[in-house]
């Protein structure tokens, strides 16, 4: 296989500098040394365990969920023979779970063990305001992961995504939204973890099964960070992430360019498939025709013959229309 193209480099001295970054490039970036004053790198930069600690000191009462899966899975969590997950969730206080990366350091072979997409604020104290990346208007979702060596299939997100690698080491190899049937998708409704993995055995792909990866691979970017690194994930993007180390931390930020009141377009593909694709081929087409004309297009030549005041969702939405238009179609799909 030919190697992907390393992910451009740029500079961000400052949080100005970074939101010029965010708002000119469209495609994924690497800032070195970003979140390097970090307490949380300078703690995971001195011994994994003094990365532990100091998430402790932090850490909120209550329990925390976790994924683990048998040795034999070496870090890949994905679906069994089956197609159901090869990983139990469970929960539990963080300080009895990372006893367990304490007493699993010398071991050869371990379970592994996932603490995705933990919300910072509800779990841990502060931890946030002491460990952040400013990002100007942007009203981001902050999340911790936290494990040993992890392999997670290509996935894409439908928010921007910067992501840090805290502590550890993390590498993505990433592919262009447009890629997305070369990836060979899993199934919408039984995931991992809410989104569709590809199902390309990235280490070892079977080319017989999958030979369109070739083509995705031809348009890939990797990125690999250290300790302090960040990586912006444009929308849409699909990204394959390995954490490398023994233990692992990374933070992300999630936020989203169209307001939040807007649907979730994944929502809109799961409800045309149960309206739209079991219906007659000239049906579909007429119907494709009708989402091209309404929503492809902008929707402005939709509704340019009706008078101002009479054309209801086809004007531009706001919070309110949105909400009126939500409670339409939850009435529409409880009947």
């Amino acid at each position: 296989m030919a190697e992907p193209t390393p992910v451009c480099e740029h500079e961000a001295p400052n949080a100005a500098a970074l939101d010029r970054l965010l708002c000119a490039n469209g495609g994924p970036f690497v800032v070195r040394g970003l979140a390097a004053h970090w307490p949380l790198v300078e703690a995971g930069l001195r011994s994994a365990r003094d990365a532990r600690s100091y998430l402790l000191a932090h850490a909120r009462n209550r329990d925390f969920p976790l994924a683990s899966a048998e040795p034999e899975a070496d870090g890949r969590l994905f679906y069994d023979a089956d197609m159901q997950v090869n990983f139990r969730m469970g929960q539990g206080p963080l300080g009895k779970i990372f006893a367990g990366f304490d007493a699993a350091e010398t071991h050869p072979r371990v379970p592994t063990i996932y603490l995705g997409s933990i919300d910072i604020g509800q779990y841990f104290d502060r931890l946030d305001r002491d460990n952040r990346i400013e990002l100007g208007a942007r009203d981001p979702i902050a999340s911790i992961w936290i494990g040993n060596e992890t392999r997670i299939a290509a996935h894409n997100d439908f928010p921007d995504n910067v992501a840090v690698c805290a502590v550890g080491q993390r590498r993505f190899t990433l592919f262009p939204p447009e890629q997305f049937a070369n990836l060979y998708l899993g199934p919408l409704d039984n995931t991992p973890a809410g989104r569709a993995i590809s199902m390309v055995d990235h280490d070892n792909p079977d080319f017989d099964l999958h030979p369109r990866y070739r083509e995705a691979l031809a348009s890939a970017e990797v990125a690999e960070l250290e300790p302090g690194d960040a990586l912006h994930i444009p929308s849409g993007w699909y990204h394959r992430v390995e954490a490398l180390a023994r233990f692992n931390v990374l933070v992300n930020y999630w936020w989203r360019e169209s307001p939040r009141w807007m649907g979730e377009p994944q929502e809109a593909l799961l409800h045309a498939i149960l309206s739209l694709r079991g219906l007659p081929e000239a049906q579909r087409a007429v119907w494709r025709q009708m989402f091209d004309h309404y929503v492809f297009s902008g929707g402005a030549e939709a509704a340019r013959h009706l008078p101002d005041g009479t054309r209801g969702v086809l004007d531009p939405l706001d919070v309110h229309s949105a909400g009126r238009l939500r409670a339409f179609l939850l009435r529409s799909l409880s009947r």
